[in-house]
């Protein structure tokens, strides 16, 4: 197992490799995101970590960059290079972004479904249980 050095990274890339992304193209997105930070020797600087489902299928594939806290939805392996380009600029990828995060909470983009309500899952959960 490989022990990264992170004192140059500026960006972290977690790509959802959840059931609903994978089903979706999640393999290729990422390998397509991994080449292109390859092919532009921004290695030192990107790094990026396979998740699991990140709660937002509805928006697959799933790509989120810290410290930005952006989401990004429907991401697709041709957008890998504009994606990347975007994260060198210090820029976001306006076009895909689902969610931001700020001062009062994560901001949704116009266009991006809502998504439930988590508390009204626990309440479900806890009340089936009882």
């Amino acid at each position: 197992m490989a022990t990264w050095n992170l004192d140059t990274t500026k960006h972290h890339v977690l790509i959802c490799n959840g059931s609903s992304c994978n089903r979706f193209g999640a393999e290729e997105v990422t390998q397509a995101i991994r080449s292109e930070i390859a092919n532009q020797e921004l290695d030192p600087y990107i790094h990026t970590t396979r998740t699991r489902c990140n709660g937002r299928c509805h928006d697959k594939c799933v790509v989120i960059s810290y410290p930005d806290g952006i989401w990004y939805k429907d991401v697709k392996p041709q957008d890998s290079q504009e994606l990347i380009n975007s994260l060198k600029k210090d820029q976001p990828f306006v076009e895909k972004i689902s969610h931001t995060f700020c001062e009062e909470g994560f901001q949704r983009t116009e266009g991006t479904v809502k998504g439930i309500s988590k508390e009204k899952e626990t309440v479900i959960k806890v009340s089936k249980k009882l």
